[in-house]
């Protein structure tokens, strides 16, 4: 599968590869809203992979220019919108929403790339924000499955458990055994009552920094191609 990327702005990263992985577990079926969609690569693959009415939202027209073109060339169908999520409504809720959000502190050096710096730092997209746009779009039962910096996993568990939101699956991501984790992927459900499943972790990669079989085997998976453009015509 071929994406186009921007030769300069936000392009996708493995994190995107490993929570759309995540996400497949869960084989999502119905409406899906992809949130902050960037250049589509989380919602592209999982339309690819199963029968999806998808939806993608992004408030940067530039990411979306590219979401759209990476739909058509791998002849997949998606809904495009432009805007915030904070104020964003809908009349029919989501059965599955996905995102791989901003999450880095404000408070760091940050880029002076402003596709860069809205793609990367929290403040473009709080955590309380994205959850409670979550909740008013979501079908009760629904799942809602993202990624995060693992750091503020107790930000992000508390924030959930408040909107009703209960995090069923989570998995945390190291880049190496003896490194601590740099992000974790949570699966929440609307409503849910089950207790928290916390499954092995993910490690990329090992000593020699070869990539390991759970993060080559998603690589592979997902076997995206991607394109540098600086624009799309």
């Amino acid at each position: 599968m071929f994406l186009y990327q921007p030769v300069e702005g936000y392009r996708y990263n493995s994190d995107s590869i490993f929570l759309y992985d995540f996400i497949s577990t869960l084989k999502p079926k119905g409406r899906l809203l992809d949130i902050g969609c960037g250049v589509g690569i989380i919602s592209l693959l999982l339309s690819r992979d199963y029968n999806l009415d998808t939806t993608i939202i992004d408030k940067q027209e530039s990411m979306l220019t590219y979401a759209k073109h990476n739909f058509e060339i791998n002849g997949l169908d998606t809904e495009v919108l432009l805007g915030d999520i904070a104020v964003f409504e809908n009349e029919e809720k989501f059965d599955f929403i996905v995102s791989n959000p901003p999450f880095y502190d404000s408070s760091v050096t940050q880029s002076e790339n402003e596709h860069i710096n809205i793609a990367r730092y929290s403040h473009h997209m709080p955590i309380e924000v994205l959850i409670s746009a979550v909740k008013r779009l979501l079908k009760p039962r629904g799942y809602f499955v993202f990624c995060y910096d693992a750091k503020q996993v107790d930000i992000v568990l508390q924030r959930l458990k408040d909107a009703k939101i209960n995090p069923e699956i989570l998995r945390f991501v190291h880049p190496k055994a003896d490194r601590e984790a740099k992000i974790v992927l949570i699966a929440a459900r609307d409503s849910s009552k089950s207790m928290t499943k916390v499954m092995a972790p993910l490690i990329v990669f090992d000593s020699s920094s070869q990539y390991l079989e759970d993060a080559n085997r998603a690589f592979e998976k997902a076997g995206t191609h991607s394109i540098k453009a600086s624009r799309l015509t």
